[in-house]
């Protein structure tokens, strides 16, 4: 057999860098564990060919392997590292391609003033024991983690052009109380869209459109940034009022602002108060708003078509609705989101009152107290309680924690309860209940 002989990586070596790494994804370990392939991506391979530091083994004018690495932040990183297994199986000069193959990419990252040379390989690959074998050492307790981003590159200047961003994760367990919403929307939205093959597999289609409906102040945009939380989507939110000042008006705004949107990967797409640009059509004349809402109908219909988004809807009022927003096939489903109740404000209370403040604390007592409250009435009275314990210790000079005697009551949150106007009337909690018994479609 001819001898190999290790040199320097050509732009016309990309052939063989390729046929190399296919065969590394098709290796006998590989097919029978997908962990031991190879963890950076063709495309990120080549670039590094091209870019940083790659040697490469020839035998008979063809490539059969190479070895590419990089250097970072004072480390050395070899992110690919293959031979073709009929020269490894080469008794007499298998391992002396792989070691040649070694110490031809240290000689080039070495000026570089590199403390050490790393790899993270699969332990059931080939590049794994090659390693081991020419003075690698493997670090016991090290495992490897990895995060796809939500956006890519390509496509973060698109994502910032409609005002749209990456939400903090955890938003979801964020949501106090509201246990019953949250299920809901966990089964009909979150699910669905996270895991489609298990949606295939009992027959469900992920929705494409919903609408949320109920008194201001119940946490429907909270809901919202939570399920594209959930998601791990980015989050665009249209809003209608700043659609007025786009060339061509509303109409036009919505259509570029689609547009815009329908070159992300991913997206939850909200419009709040959405009856301002979706009201009942009719009249003579016609209203001003009824080219609006004719291109939002437009647009929600071709938003349907397109796999890896989702439109929220929410709106305080949605009998002012046009009727053709709430027939079967725009909207996916019609989510009521009430008032909490009483397990809800428990876990609301809860939140916002100091931990060491809890024990001293009537939660129940609370609860009773602010039934017929949002969840927003609930935190205005939280912060207004402890706004106004923390001027009590300051006008009595008890500022210092070590010496503070003043602690937060049961006393002091009713009167900050006493403070705080109800956001929802009686009339408007009982449109509600009657609005989710002819209008919610779950």
């Amino acid at each position: 057999m001819s001898r190999t002989r290790i040199r320097d990586f050509h732009d016309d070596d990309l052939d063989g860098i390729i046929r190399l790494w296919e065969a590394a994804m098709s290796s006998p370990t590989a097919q029978s564990s997908p962990a031991a392939t190879p963890l950076y991506p063709l495309p990120e391979v080549v670039a590094s060919c091209q870019r940083n530091q790659a040697v490469v083994a020839v035998r008979d004018n063809e490539i059969v392997g190479a070895a590419v690495g990089r250097a970072g932040h004072g480390q050395g990183w070899i992110i690919f590292f293959h031979i073709f297994d009929s020269v490894r199986a080469d008794e007499d000069h298998g391992a002396r391609a792989e070691a040649g193959l070694l110490d031809a990419l240290e000689r080039h990252l070495m000026p570089l003033g590199l403390g050490r040379l790393s790899m993270i390989a699969p332990k059931e690959s080939t590049a794994f024991t090659d390693l081991l074998s020419n003075g690698f050492e493997e670090r016991a307790g090290l495992r490897y983690l990895e995060r796809q981003m939500p956006v890519q590159r390509r496509e973060f200047d698109r994502l910032k052009t409609v005002g749209g961003r990456i939400l903090p994760r955890h938003l979801w367990d964020g949501v106090s109380g509201m246990q019953e919403e949250k299920n809901l929307l966990e089964d009909r939205l979150v699910v669905p869209l996270a895991e489609p093959d298990l949606a295939v597999h009992f027959g469900v289609v992920p929705p494409r459109a919903v609408m949320l409906f109920g008194p201001p102040g119940t946490g429907k945009t909270t809901f919202a940034k939570a399920v594209a939380s959930r998601l791990d989507w980015p989050f665009v939110e249209v809003f209608p009022s700043r659609l007025s000042g786009e060339p061509g008006g509303v109409a036009a705004g919505l259509r570029s602002t689609f547009e815009q949107i329908g070159e992300l990967e991913h997206a939850v797409v909200f419009i709040d108060e959405v009856e301002e640009i979706a009201s009942k059509r009719g009249g003579e004349p016609p209203s001003p708003t009824q080219g609006v809402t004719n291109e939002l109908l437009k647009q929600v219909a071709e938003f349907r078509d397109r796999e890896g988004r989702l439109l929220i809807c929410a709106t305080n009022f949605i009998r002012a609705l046009d009727a053709a927003f709430l027939r079967h096939g725009r909207f996916d489903y019609v989510i009521p989101i009430g008032l909490p109740d009483d397990t809800a404000r428990a876990a609301i209370w809860t939140r916002y009152i100091p931990e060491h403040t809890r024990d001293g604390v009537d939660i129940d007592v609370l609860v009773n107290v602010s039934a017929g409250l949002t969840p927003a009435d609930i935190e205005y009275a939280a912060r207004r309680a402890s706004q106004e314990a923390l001027a009590s210790s300051l006008r009595s000079r008890q500022v210092e924690i070590s010496s503070r005697t003043h602690v937060l009551t049961t006393d002091d949150y009713l009167e900050a309860l006493r403070a705080t106007r109800a956001t929802v009337s009686e009339e408007t909690a009982r449109e509600f209940r009657e609005d989710v018994q002819t209008i919610a479609r779950l």
